[in-house]
């Protein structure tokens, strides 16, 4: 059977399980956590691996929390994304940083483990069932070498990705009419309004259409994807500086920046599916309410993974 792996990336989670961190918030009935939704989803899709990138210091707590629970019903892996896993040449350079280097990074540290077609998630957001097929659809079809990357992503509608209790972040996307991504910008402090929404650009603010497609870092990738990776690692770590302690490698200005050079293409696949997550502490009483609601209306057990 053909591979195709479900990419979490897990290792911004806290030091320690059970002291509120709000990625490990229990929001199903019995103690289900976000990710196992997501798993149950992928699954029911047709992936058949997961691969959990996460910090070393956290395995064996992470293993008691999901792991040894989620290696039963398919295969498992891990990567892990340390601070330190840089070239020697860098690290007097950098020495003292404590900010993790960013989601290109994360899914960089995939490239010796995962060697098939794979789907990129956050640990703590709710997707929904129809991202997960569409994705998988998608990474099953027959790839053809077209000279530039092949890149597949999920948008949802920016107003299912809003949130009651504070801004969020977003990259908002333009799309042509074939479904193909022409940009993303990585857009901050977005909150709902009356019929539209707002946000801050430049210390502005700015309306956007709630109707806007958006990016949720729910990326379909390829093994081929590591080498343009590391290559642009390499370019960012050159270009930080010591006083730049925040500085990210992130996937959506990666594949923004493929994009504006011809080196990548970038279809849109759509999603209806309201999104949850816990981009804030009170965002958990309504991630649980909206998922016992699926859970009446039979989109999910109330037991995960039973019948496996």
């Amino acid at each position: 059977m053909k591979k195709i792996t479900l990419v979490i990336m897990a290792a911004g989670i806290g030091s320690r399980f059970g002291g509120g961190i709000k990625q490990l918030a229990p929001v199903g009935p019995n103690g289900e956590i976000i990710m196992d939704y997501s798993i149950y989803d992928a699954m029911e899709a047709g992936f058949n691996k997961v691969v959990f990138v996460i910090r070393k210091s956290l395995e064996k707590d992470f293993k008691e929390i999901i792991g040894n629970r989620i290696e039963k019903v398919v295969e498992v892996g891990y990567a892990y994304q340390e601070l330190t896993d840089i070239p020697e040449k860098f690290k007097d350079k950098l020495e003292g940083r404590t900010k993790p280097w960013g989601t290109g990074q994360a899914i960089l540290c995939c490239k010796n483990i995962v060697h098939e077609p794979f789907l990129v998630i956050n640990a703590d957001d709710y997707y929904g069932k129809e991202a997960y097929r569409e994705a998988y659809a998608e990474l099953t079809k027959a790839h053809e070498d077209t000279g530039v990357i092949d890149i597949s992503m999920i948008g949802f509608r920016l107003k299912n990705t809003l949130s009651e209790n504070g801004t969020v972040t977003r990259g908002v996307c333009k799309i042509d009419e074939n479904h193909m991504l022409r940009t993303i910008e990585e857009t901050y402090e977005i909150e709902g309004r009356d019929g539209y929404a707002a946000a801050v650009k430049n210390g502005k603010e700015i309306r956007l259409d709630l109707e806007s497609p958006v990016s949720m870092n729910m990326w379909g990738l390829r093994p081929e994807f590591f080498s343009i990776l590391e290559e642009g690692f390499l370019e960012f770590l050159s270009s930080v500086k010591k006083d730049e302690p925040k500085k990210e490698y992130l996937l959506p200005r990666i594949i923004g920046q493929l994009l504006e050079e011809g080196k990548a293409q970038v279809k849109v696949l759509r999603s209806h599916d309201q999104w949850f997550g816990v981009t804030y502490q009170e965002d958990k009483e309504a991630v649980v309410a909206a998922l016992g609601s699926l859970i009446e209306r039979g989109v999910y057990p109330e037991r995960l993974f039973e019948d496996r």
